[in-house]
């Protein structure tokens, strides 16, 4: 079954920003949460759908890739934010002020809490790649740095100076989150004293700031394959952030590697087909004869110009365009011939040409002749 559009999901028109979003969105949450309808087995996929819709919407850069390329753009899980690499963030806590979606959420509308989350993923990284067409015919190996968060060598990932004590947060109790009421809505927000850890380091580690983490720039081999288009996103699975040790120390995040493609000079590119434009002598365009025409690979082509061609004229070059992602096929090269005036004439040539219009060369014009016929039809019709 295919995916429902995300705009429609929220019930927002595509030009929304990010308040409307934001109102859309709660306004919903609390109208189709699970806990409000615990008859309809239903409730749960309608809300998860709601959440997945918002988390791409609300991040500007997963909305943006979203608008160009819809749900292809994130087939393969997770949205990314902007920059050169970026944290994925919890909606529920932009949103809300809480936990995740099966805990302070719930708790909204007087569900159970959870503990203290003891294992997190690492984030997942966007990195932004660009990169010629002419590596996009051929495919390429680039070797990239990426800064990415690994535990601090000095504490051990603890967040902790050598030999000082981690104590249980007095205000959360070890919970890591504080809870408040408002009306018939109880609320969960990271506890403040301890920044949502449940923890309280006495002496921080100088060398991460407490955090446990340093990001790290590590180099990377990034294999671009033949044929790759514009907007693709390439996933390196567990080469994100390394997980927080002392949330547990899960799985590390992802990398994403989205890759733009430069403009080139001469071609233009339509999937798996290129397009150039050639210019061709007059001569050569009455005369017929052959132009010679580069081609993607680096090599050449000899082009047929048929007699009498004239510009606009597109032929075709096949297998001569782009290679065709994960298969061993080519596209083809579409050619547009641009038929040249000359200019600059020295007095031989001017005389040639003279001679030429002479000898009735305009009449032998098919698309002058055929305007200034419909146009001297044209002038009887107003004079009559």
């Amino acid at each position: 079954m295919s995916k429902r559009d995300y705009y429609e999901i929220l019930g927002v028109a595509k030009n929304a920003d990010a308040k409307a979003l934001k109102s859309a969105f709660r306004k919903k949450a609390m109208e189709c949460h699970p806990d409000r309808h615990p008859d309809d087995p239903d409730a749960e996929a309608r809300f998860k759908e709601l959440n997945e819709a918002y988390g791409i919407l609300s991040d500007e850069q997963k909305r943006a890739a979203y608008d160009r390329m819809g749900h292809a753009a994130f087939e393969q899980g997770g949205g990314m934010g902007g920059g050169g690499f970026q944290d994925f963030g919890d909606i529920f806590s932009q949103i809300f002020g809480g936990g995740g979606a099966s805990g302070g959420f719930a708790d909204m509308f007087g569900g159970g809490g959870r503990g203290r989350q003891t294992v997190q993923r690492g984030s997942d990284l966007r990195y932004e790649m660009e990169i010629t067409l002419e590596d996009a015919f051929r495919g390429k190996d680039i070797d990239i740095e990426v800064p990415i968060a690994e535990d601090c060598d000095r504490c051990d990932g603890l967040g902790a100076e050598p030999g000082a004590s981690i104590e249980t947060c007095s205000t959360c109790g070890g919970a890591g989150r504080v809870r408040t009421q408002q009306g018939f809505f109880t609320m969960e927000r990271p506890c403040s004293t301890c920044g949502g850890q449940g923890e309280y380091v006495s002496d921080p580690c100088h060398q991460c700031d407490g955090q446990g983490q340093v990001r790290q720039q590590t180099a990377l081999d990034v294999s671009i394959p033949a044929g790759v288009e514009d907007g693709t996103r390439i996933r390196l699975s567990g080469q994100g952030d390394a997980a927080p040790r002392r949330s547990g120390g899960g799985q590390r995040g992802d990398l994403y590697i989205f890759v733009s493609v430069k403009p080139h000079g001469l071609f233009e590119r339509d999937g798996a087909n290129l397009f150039c434009r050639t210019p061709v002598p007059m001569t050569t365009a009455a005369l017929g004869g052959e132009v010679e025409i580069p081609t993607i690979d680096g090599g050449r082509s000899k082009l047929k110009i048929p007699e009498g061609s004239q510009s606009g004229k597109r032929m075709r070059l096949r297998g001569k365009g782009m290679s065709v992602l994960r298969s061993a096929q080519r596209g083809d090269m579409y050619v547009e011939l641009g038929v040249e005036t000359p200019s600059k004439l020295n007095k031989k040539q001017r005389a040639l040409l003279e001679e030429f219009a002479r000898e009735g060369g305009d009449e032998i014009s098919p698309e002058s002749k055929n305007f200034f016929d419909k146009a001297k039809a044209f002038w009887e019709d107003l004079v009559d």
